[in-house]
């Protein structure tokens, strides 16, 4: 799979768009430094020096909604490279929708973005952003928000962005593989084993409707089920608090 390495850029995100009409393969883009760099629903994204940004871009052949189900892919792979680099499984785990945590604080986040037209989806960019070197402070994050967490600071590990994609982009082959061959099944069954919260009390913020429920699955779509006092509830895209 190829890399591009680049020292500074707008955003991965960005840089992917531009080059996926060229590209025949699955490419990797990392920056050492981004300057407009953003997360999920248009959301400013502070990139501390030492930081991972890379963006996997490709051109899935899968339907719309299959070609989503790889935010999943990307978090199993995001836990795989941190047990990879670390040498521990306990202290990480993942929250839905697109999150991994780290002793109970945010280290790594997953942005998915497609271009494309009606069933048809012209290229994915995966844009995954790791707190490797320091984490933002309190007053960068959204209120209520899990707290932002780094690697070195929890576990004293240093680990470049270079190093760390050499065991990320094999880890995302991995379960890529899998979801071709196998569907969505497998890789369903590896998330929820590592989910943060499962079967704990949640809130789940979609526009300006607040749902508290308990965690109780993920559906084979992907979206989140809750029971609550009116029922149980399958949420298919939210912000969702502890």
């Amino acid at each position: 799979m190829a890399r591009h390495v680049l020292a500074v850029t707008d955003s991965t995100n960005a840089e992917a768009a531009r080059l996926a009409p060229s590209l025949t393969s699955p490419a990797w883009i990392l920056a050492l430094r981004q300057t407009a760099a953003r997360g999920r629903r248009g959301r400013t994204w502070a990139m501390a020096e030492g930081n991972f940004a890379a963006t996997l871009v490709m051109h899935p052949t899968d339907p719309p909604e299959v070609v989503a189900l790889r935010s999943f892919v990307a978090a199993l792979a995001l836990q795989d490279a941190f047990v990879a680099v670390t040498g521990r499984t306990a202290p990480f785990a993942l929250k839905w929708p697109n999150d991994v945590l780290l002793n109970g604080g945010k280290v790594a986040g997953i942005l998915l973005e497609s271009l494309g037209q009606g069933a048809r989806v012209a290229h994915l960019a995966i844009g995954i952003g790791v707190n490797l070197a320091a984490a933002p402070t309190a007053a960068e994050v959204e209120p209520g928000a899990v707290p932002p967490v780094s690697l070195l600071g929890e576990t004293g590990m240093r680990v470049s962005p270079v190093e760390f994609l050499d065991v990320l982009a094999p880890a995302y082959a991995g379960w890529e593989a899998r979801l071709v061959a196998e569907g969505f099944a497998p890789i369903r069954a590896a998330w929820l084993a590592r989910a943060a919260r499962l079967g704990q009390p949640v809130t789940a913020r979609t526009g300006n409707a607040v749902l508290h429920g308990t965690f109780e699955t993920i559906d084979d779509t992907g979206a989140l089920v809750l029971a609550t006092a009116e029922g149980r509830r399958a949420v298919p895209a939210a912000d969702v608090f502890f």
